[in-house]
């Protein structure tokens, strides 16, 4: 992980809930083994085994391999909307239901941001995803001996990974990174720039003229965006320059990082395998890769727009025909078209209003309390901090 255990779903915004990662690794007899490791930085694994088991206590309330398709508001002629119809799709039987609710919570995560030229798929969906590289890439390169030809196209953590991960998972494979940019950049997680992610922030943020938030986004970028931690940047050339120790002919490396290169298509190649059109950034020439590839591994990160697809039916209610929200992730309606005890929260897709954090782990377990006590304003009534999960 990239983040404190600390900044987990509940800690920052009560210590003493049950549903902390410390008590988690209470629960499963690991705590003082974990201290024994000395970091702040969990595991992947062991992070999605605390969030699973966090899920674990609301198995009663959440229906699984539901495909939400739309949220509208239910039918009302004679004042304000009262309430919204969420229809939604078995993704096993293809069955749909509706569920109507006063109070609704977006919360859907990104989708991969695939370019265009490259969304076909290719031969077999040859090429993937980074969201589906734990699925996919074993169903599709079986054998972890053979000498494998991977492509990655991206400069950030994610296509670095995946570089880093694929010549441990297949030894003998040859490993092409592709980035736009001129170098792989590290990523900045100071201690003073850290704090564009404390849960105060957000306060400041918001308050800010749009021109500003956008400056300050753009001006934080390199904290999460096309950026790779300084640590496996220097595990990455201590391997390359073993290459370059045992052989000077750049040509015939197993790992290879190309600069200054955008993949703008491919081809399909006779033997089932595929050659990648790409861009030099530098002076816009165009070329075709030295290499074909069994595989090309996309790290070109997410949209977070799902939510405009998912809400169009409720459109026609809002301010200015925009997806905005309050400081508490409240949707803005016009006024008095929506009644006051009825509305919809964005989470996760509210980065212009609310700053880099929104998309991250950093602030989650303060957003949820804050969205609960927006949600229940009445049962949170003079009582600070009252979402104690």
């Amino acid at each position: 992980m990239q983040i404190s255990f600390l900044k987990d779903l509940a800690t920052l915004r009560n210590p003493r809930s049950k549903f902390t990662f410390v008590n988690y690794l209470k629960s499963k007899n690991r705590l003082v083994a974990f201290t024994n490791l000395s970091t702040f930085l969990p595991l992947r694994e062991e992070y999605n085994d605390y969030m699973t088991w966090c899920a674990s206590h609301f198995e009663q309330d959440v229906q699984y391999g539901q495909e939400t398709i739309s949220v509208s508001p239910t039918e009302n002629r004679k004042g304000p909307i009262q309430s919204w119809k969420v229809v939604s799709r078995n993704v096993e039987t293809n069955e749909t239901s509706i569920v109507t609710a006063r109070s609704v919570v977006v919360a859907i995560g990104g989708k991969p941001r695939i370019p265009p030229a490259l969304s076909t798929g290719g031969l077999d969906c040859r090429i993937v995803h980074s969201s589906l590289y734990s699925t996919a890439v074993p169903r599709i390169l079986t054998d972890t001996y053979k000498a494998h030809d991977v492509a990655v196209i991206g400069g950030g953590q994610s296509a670095a990974e995946i570089f880093n991960d694929l010549q441990s998972r297949y030894p003998n494979s040859y490993i092409t990174l592709y980035t736009g940019a001129s170098a792989l950049k590290p990523s900045d997680d100071s201690p003073f720039v850290n704090e564009v992610f404390d849960p105060e922030r957000v306060d400041t943020f918001y308050d800010l003229p749009t021109e500003s938030r956008q400056k300050t986004n753009w001006s934080d970028k390199a904290t999460n965006y096309g950026v790779v931690r300084p640590e496996l940047l220097d595990h990455m050339y201590e391997k390359m320059y073993h290459q370059r120790l045992h052989e000077p002919d750049q040509s015939k490396w197993q790992y290879k990082i190309v600069p200054w290169r955008e993949v703008i298509g491919f081809e399909n190649c006779s033997n089932r395998r595929l050659r990648l059109k790409l861009k030099n950034t530098s002076n816009g020439e165009t070329s075709t890769s030295d290499s074909s590839f069994d595989l090309a591994m996309l790290g070109t990160g997410y949209e977070r727009n799902g939510h405009e697809t998912l809400l169009e039916p409720t459109r026609h209610l809002l301010q200015e025909n925009r997806y905005t929200v309050q400081r508490d992730y409240r949707l803005m309606f016009r006024k008095d078209a929506v009644a006051d005890n009825c509305g919809i929260w964005l989470q996760g897709c509210c980065e212009d209003s609310h700053g880099l954090s929104d998309t991250l782990l950093s602030i989650l377990a303060v957003r949820g309390g804050e969205m609960v006590d927006s949600i229940f304003p009445m049962q949170s009534l003079g009582r600070p901090g009252a979402a104690k999960l």
